[in-house]
């Protein structure tokens, strides 16, 4: 596996790189090894020639008051360029910078998730999203994600063995469902469960690899069982119990669809479709949820409680909820012929209606999970033998989103959530389900997330953003009786 130890090596250097800046007499004098980028052989270098001296990358920061500071230029496995303001601040005597949103600062160093934005593309560990949605099955992926690389067929069978060890949740646990209203949000059940998990599983030694490979496999196996009681509770059903002779997605479906006197039957289409929809949605660089994670991570919290943050992010209708918008926006048009008034009321400035499941913030091109998505909607939708009209309104949609000079000039080109939210409703899913089953996908992404911050070498620094202060400054008290009404 030496790409493995490739990638490490890389991994390595950029972490030395990150802290290897030095402070003298408030000079900043960098010390700074060379980039991953300038270390690499030049195809045009003369064999016989001394070689150079690397200069270190940097930038220079000059402040309105004159003040310049350098600072280290660091570089990504794909040449990009990240500046590193962290001794900013300490060193300028108070100066920050300001990124609302982030949507230009790098909060970690990661091997896992990784997005071209302009081209398209979306990799694990390496992988394309599309070559794995075709041909890898879930399980495949959560071993990629949580180890790096894909697992032989030994490798494999120990660990679906050991997920299938891990599935059922403890007895007592089931009673917590019970106390929530029969109408409550999935979601708002699935926060509260996960992070129940904690008092049934703690953990002793945050900093053990063997406990934290521990708490991604408990993590990872029971959020399906959580999510399907959450379903059935929610229905007034009986709970279905896990099978250790079925896969990941067929036990999940079996687990909400199946009755204790009737089996569900499984067709190979719809759990092709749902392993796919997994696949898709296992973890997505630093989003917000993903963000969550590790910010409540940094503090040392509990795996499950971390988790349950990156579930509560998650809920947000601008994050996971984006493909039950799609929905209601699809049912609110209803027909192919009211389209062009609502496609008006999208361009309109001052109209608040939005066209939901079209653009993406980091996607500047089409989203590549989206492609495998409509493949699968129309399986799916063949199979069933179901004429959805809603379908015709999401195949009219794209067609304008591809071809209006409007959506194509801002990017707007129909995302993962577009086709999603048809497949989901097609196999029979509530919409208030649709969140839950993305829950359910991106905890191996946040477990995997979560499992990298903790097995750095260095203990996390926790996260503590700083802020522009707008506010009043050294106001009085003033007693009860002597002030004026506002």
């Amino acid at each position: 596996r030496a790409a493995a130890a490739e990638r490490a090596a890389s991994a390595a250097l950029l972490a030395a790189n990150l802290h290897a800046t030095e402070l003298s007499d408030g000079v900043r004098r960098t010390s700074r090894g060379p980039s991953a980028a300038s270390t690499a052989p030049s195809l045009k270098s003369d064999p016989q020639e001394e070689p150079e001296e690397p200069r270190p990358d940097v930038a220079t920061l000059t402040l309105p008051d004159g003040r310049a500071f350098e600072l280290p230029v660091l570089r990504d496995a794909v040449g990009q360029m990240f500046v590193d303001v962290q001794k900013l601040h300490g060193l300028s005597g108070g100066a920050c910078t300001f990124d609302n949103g982030f949507g230009s600062t790098a909060s970690c160093v990661s091997a896992i998730t990784y997005i071209d934005g302009s081209a398209g593309k979306l990799y694990y560990r390496g992988y394309g999203i599309e070559e794995l949605a075709e041909k890898a099955n879930f399980e495949e992926v959560i071993f990629l994600l949580l180890d790096g690389e894909l697992p032989t067929a030994t490798e494999k069978a120990e660990f679906v063995a050991q997920l299938k060890a891990h599935s059922m949740v403890n007895e007592q646990l089931i009673t917590l469902f019970k106390s929530f209203r029969h109408d409550a949000h999935p979601m708002s059940i699935m926060c509260s469960a996960v992070a129940a998990l904690s008092s049934y599983y703690p953990i002793t030694d945050m900093r053990s690899r063997d406990q934290q490979a521990l708490a991604t496999l408990r993590l990872i196996a029971k959020v399906p069982t959580l999510a399907a009681i959450a379903y059935k509770t929610a229905k007034g059903e009986p709970v279905v119990y896990p099978r250790d002779d079925l896969g990941y997605v067929a036990n999940f479906l079996h687990m909400l669809f199946a009755q204790p006197t009737a089996p569900y039957k499984l067709d190979p289409v719809v759990v092709r479709a749902i392993e796919v929809f997994f696949v898709l949605h296992a973890d997505h660089e630093q989003n917000a949820s993903t963000s969550t994670v590790r910010t409540a991570a940094s503090s040392q919290a509990s795996p499950y409680a971390c988790l349950s943050s990156g579930i509560a992010s998650l809920w947000g209708p601008a994050h996971g909820g984006a493909n039950e918008a799609v929905i209601k926006m699809l049912t609110e048009i209803g027909t192919v012929e009211r389209i062009p008034h609502f496609i008006a009321k999208a361009k309109d400035k001052a109209d608040p209606f939005r066209l939901m499941g079209f653009g993406h913030r980091v996607y500047k091109n089409y989203d590549p999970r989206s492609r495998e998505m409509r493949r699968r909607c129309h399986e799916v939708l063949k199979l069933l033998g179901k004429h959805d009209p809603l379908l015709e309104v999401a195949m009219k949609l794209e067609d304008i989103a591809l071809t209006d000079e409007y959506f194509i000039k801002r990017k707007l080109f129909p995302n993962v959530d577009f086709y999603s939210g048809i497949v989901l409703k097609a196999v029979g899913f509530p919409v208030d389900m649709f969140t839950v089953l993305f829950a359910v996908a991106r905890s191996v992404g946040w477990a995997a997330q979560w499992k990298e911050m903790e097995s750095a070498e260095a203990v996390p620094r926790i996260n503590r953003p700083r802020q522009i202060y707008v506010g009043e400054i050294d106001r009085k008290y003033v007693p009860i009786e002597n002030r004026a009404p506002q």
